[in-house]
C-alpha cells in the first residue's frame, strides 16, 4: 500500500474523513481511545469526529461511567469506553509492571502488592482525592499499577480538569491473552494496516507478546508485513480529505502512525518540541499537518506552516468556528 492510502485508511478509521452519528462510547472504541493527559483534549477530539458533539455529553458519560479515564497505553491517561478499560489492562498489566520494575531498580513487587491491597481498602467506600490518599496510605502512588484506578468525575472532566481524585475501575475478567487480542483489534480497527510492531509500539508492550496473538486471529495480509482486519475499510488515495483540528498528543501523529504520512518528520520538530511537553494543536489538510491553533481570547488563532489556498482558509475558518463555539 502506498503512504496515502495508508493515510485515507487511518483518516476513515478515525473518524476524520466524515463526522459520524456513533455514541461517545463506540466512537472512542473506533479511536482506540483518547490520550488525554490534559482533560480537554478528549472534548476536543470528539468535536472532530462526531456530528452533534456538545461538551457536556462527554462530561455526563463519564459520570455515568460509560467511559472512563485510566493509565493504559504507553502508561498515559486515556479516555477509553468502559468495557475497553477493562480488557486493554488484562493486556498491558504485566508489561507496565515489568516496566516499572526495570526503571526501579530493587523495588520489592510483593510490598507493592501489599500497598495495592490497602489501597483498595481505602478505595472501597468511594473515590477519595490525592490529598486525602496521601494522608491515609503515604506513598500509594507506587502501587497503582498493581490496582486499576481511574480518575473519578467530576475529576479530569472540562468544568474540573485538574485529576486529583481517584477511584477503582470497573472489575473485568478477563485474561492477558484476551486482552492482547483486543488491543490488536482495536489498533487495527482505529489505526488501518499496520506492523506488529507499530501495535506494539502503541501499546507499550513488547513485538514478541503479539506474534503468537496475530497468527491466531483471522486477520488479512496486505504485504510487506502489513496486518488488517478483515473487510475493513480502505478508501482510495483521491478520497477526499476535509479540514479537520486535532488536540495535543493526538495518536495520529504519534511514531507508531509514522507510514501514514499525517505528519511531516519536519514539522514533527515543530509539534514535538522539548520546549513544548504536552506537544501543539495541529490542524489538518488533505490529511496532512499544515499548521497548529490556539485558542486565544474567544477566538481560534491559526498558525499555518506552510502556504494555504483562499478555498482551503475558507473551509478552516469554518472549522476554527465550530472549534471557538465547543471552547
Amino acid at each position: 500500500m502506498t503512504e496515502r492510502e495508508l493515510n485515507r485508511a487511518l483518516l476513515a478509521r478515525q473518524l476524520l474523513l466524515e463526522r459520524s452519528s456513533l455514541s461517545i462510547p463506540r466512537a472512542l472504541e473506533r479511536l482506540g481511545g483518547i490520550q488525554n493527559q490534559y482533560a480537554p483534549n478528549a472534548y476536543i477530539r470528539l468535536a472532530s469526529c462526531l456530528e452533534t458533539f456538545q461538551r457536556d455529553q462527554l462530561t455526563r458519560a463519564l459520570g455515568r461511567r460509560t467511559v472512563v479515564q485510566g493509565t493504559l497505553m504507553r502508561t498515559t491517561i486515556h479516555t477509553v469506553s468502559a468495557p475497553d478499560f477493562g480488557l486493554f489492562s488484562a493486556g498491558l498489566r504485566r508489561a507496565r509492571r515489568e516496566w516499572y520494575l526495570r526503571v526501579n531498580k530493587g523495588t520489592d513487587a510483593g510490598e507493592l502488592q501489599r500497598l495495592a491491597r490497602r489501597l483498595r481498602a481505602a478505595l472501597a467506600d468511594g473515590p477519595l482525592t490525592k490529598a486525602e490518599l496521601d494522608r491515609a496510605l503515604p506513598g500509594w502512588g507506587r502501587a497503582a499499577l498493581w490496582l486499576d484506578l481511574v480518575r473519578a468525575p467530576p475529576s479530569g472532566t472540562w468544568e474540573r480538569r485538574r485529576a486529583d481524585l481517584y477511584g477503582l475501575a470497573p472489575e473485568a475478567e478477563a485474561s492477558e491473552r484476551d486482552g492482547l487480542e483486543h488491543l490488536v483489534r482495536r489498533y487495527l480497527g482505529g489505526f488501518g494496516p499496520a506492523r506488529v510492531r507499530e501495535i506494539a509500539s502503541w501499546a507499550g508492550v513488547p513485538p514478541a507478546w503479539f506474534e503468537p496473538v496475530v497468527e491466531s486471529l483471522a486477520l488479512r495480509e496486505l504485504g510487506d508485513g502489513l496486518l488488517d482486519l478483515p473487510r475493513a475499510p480502505l478508501p482510495g488515495a483521491d478520497t477526499p480529505a476535509p479540514v479537520r483540528f486535532l488536540p495535543t498528543w493526538d495518536a495520529t501523529l504519534l511514531v507508531h502512525a509514522r507510514r501514514a504520512g499525517v505528519i511531516s518528520e519536519e514539522y514533527r520538530k515543530i509539534v514535538f518540541h522539548v520546549k513544548v511537553p504536552p506537544s501543539t494543536p495541529t490542524f489538518l489538510v488533505d490529511g496532512r499537518v499544515a499548521g497548529a491553533w490556539r485558542y486565544d481570547g474567544d477566538r481560534v488563532v491559526l498558525e499555518p506552516f506552510e502556504k494555504i489556498s483562499r478555498t482551503t482558509r475558507r473551509e478552516l475558518a469554518d472549522e476554527a468556528e465550530r472549534m471557538r463555539v465547543l471552547l
